[in-house]
């Protein structure tokens, strides 16, 4: 049976050396007081010292909560995780060498752990081939310090795989919403059911301990069986939060009922965007959309489509996913990524990524921060700065078509007037570059997919493995606008047509057509 203790009393129970795994995305899933006490403690004693940290999704709030709190040197030694921008403070010490780091895919760390519950030696997939995470590139390691190898290219029945390594997990470091007297755990406010359910029995079949922190307590019996998310015969420790601040729905949000299931939100009620370059990527992209599509849309601009779609009143038509579980809805754009707006279904973070790596998705829509005339795509590292790539390496590889969706310049002046795009001052960072610097998406490696570049300036097609132009906005020139500002001079269809004007005007109307 599970003891109720305090979330400092929690932090006492993690030994020096230990592997500690989270689950969840943003603020969902993340036990913020329990964390901070363990870095109260390494501050005040020197203990826990040299933990190693496994998470499957990016973990905090930008800004001050979240796992960058555990960013103290000499508490954490290894890291890693699919996304590590949003951890400032072990960011820094990553940058600056003091802990060794490897960036994985998202869905195949969330994953790993049911591995390691089942005492299998790792994971065997095709997921990385051909990016960063290959051992024949980077291998996924951030920095130089960083030379544990945790991936093998292995070849089976004559083809080639990656191979991810299991481990033994001391320490599972989860959150819910509410346990019993027995420690039985329920999500009735989460916007997700994240992968808390693995990474505990994980844990408990590693020998390790499980700790959870909720919000509420309740009596043994009141929580439906099919309500309890992770069993109390899972669970060690739970922690009653003290403070509603370390229990933030998302990063943006404490509570929005709809993100739950527990209500649904007018979609009248959403915001419409306002016409600039950006909502003109965003239509380009949903253009692509066909009627029952399945469809996963990133972070930032591609999170825009669903706000497109749902101004256009089609939401109905096609069926948005999001990669920690949501089927149906309109997913939110920051800082509530990752949750959706009256989903129709909520499955566990591993089950989604088990149907994305599967090709289940028809079309997804992901950012563009770098590309190169080979058509590989990074997102996870630029000059010194590291992201990592989140589930973006398994969504693109999964996909049956993929469009990349971004700005065609970095900070440049642009608005649409009359129809037309204005460039009001050129950019200062070309992103379409001769090699990108980490490889989050291979070109080479993208047969019999259908691959799109969508900016506002012009559209590229990737075709026998050639950067294709295709498409042009209005009020574009072709030579000072878009060739002169690339590193590399990219094919030019000879069917090179303007961009419809409609994606440029007030008012679009444009999957009509296209859904029909």
């Amino acid at each position: 049976m599970a003891l109720f203790v305090t979330a400092a009393e929690a932090a006492e129970k993690i030994k020096d050396g230990a592997t500690v795994g989270v689950a969840g995305m943003g603020l969902s899933g993340w036990p913020e007081e329990v964390a901070v006490a363990v870095a109260e403690r390494f501050k005040k004693t020197g203990h826990p010292k040299n933990l190693t940290l496994k998470q499957g999704s990016a973990m905090g709030d930008w800004h001050d909560r979240g796992i960058t709190c555990l960013g103290i040197e000499g508490l954490v030694s290894k890291w890693s995780s699919a996304l590590v921008g949003s951890a400032f403070a072990l960011n820094d010490l990553v940058r600056a060498n003091k802990i060794a780091c490897h960036c994985l895919p998202q869905g195949v760390i969330v994953n790993l752990w049911r591995e390691i519950a089942a005492h299998r030696p790792g994971l065997l997939t095709k997921v990385g081939l051909g990016t960063f995470v290959d051992p024949r590139l980077e291998g996924g390691k951030m920095n130089e310090v960083t030379k544990e190898d945790l991936v093998e290219l292995v070849e089976f029945q004559g083809e080639e795989y990656l191979f991810y390594k299991a481990f033994p997990l001391d320490v599972a470091l989860l959150r819910g919403t509410t346990a019993d007297e027995n420690g039985n755990i329920s999500f009735e406010k989460e916007a997700s059911i994240n992968e808390g359910y693995a990474v505990a029995q994980a844990a408990k079949n590693s020998g390790g301990i499980v700790i959870v922190q909720v919000e509420y307590a309740t009596q043994k019996g009141t929580i439906k069986p099919k309500d309890v998310k992770i069993p109390g015969a899972l669970v060690d420790y739970v922690v009653v939060a003290t403070d509603q601040r370390a229990c933030w729905q998302t990063e943006g949000t404490y509570y929005e009922p709809a993100f739950a299931g527990n209500i649904r939100k007018p979609l009248d009620a959403l915001p419409v965007l306002p016409l600039n370059p950006k909502k003109v990527i965003a239509r380009r992209a949903a253009a692509e959309v066909r009627k029952g599509s399945l469809v996963n849309l990133g972070f930032g601009i591609p999170a825009d489509v669903a706000s497109i779609i749902s101004e256009e009143g089609y939401i109905d038509s096609i069926t948005l996913t999001t990669e920690i579980g949501a089927f149906g809805g309109v997913p939110a754009g920051v800082p509530n990524f990752g949750s959706s707006y009256n989903a129709e279904a909520i499955v566990d973070h591993g089950s989604m990524f088990d149907f994305y790596d599967g090709g289940g998705i028809d079309l997804a829509v992901l950012g563009l921060a770098q590309a190169d005339e080979e058509g590989n795509i990074n997102v996870s590292k630029f000059g010194s700065r590291l992201n990592g790539p989140g589930g973006f390496i398994n969504i693109t590889q999964g996909s049956k078509k993929v469009v990349f969706a971004g700005l065609f310049c970095a900070k440049a002046e642009e608005s649409i007037q009359d129809g037309c795009l204005v460039i009001g001052r050129e950019g200062t960072g070309k992103k379409f570059l001769k090699r990108v610097q980490q490889v989050s998406f291979s070109g080479k490696y993208a047969k019999g997919q259908e691959v799109l570049y969508v900016t506002e300036r012009c559209v590229f097609r990737l075709l026998d493995g050639k950067m294709v132009l295709t498409e042009i906005a209005p009020g574009a020139d072709l030579q000072r606008d878009i060739l002169d500002q690339m590193d590399f001079i990219p094919a030019v269809s000879d069917k090179l047509r303007l961009m419809d004007a409609r994606l440029f005007e007030e008012t679009w109307g444009g999957l009509e057509p296209v859904l029909k």
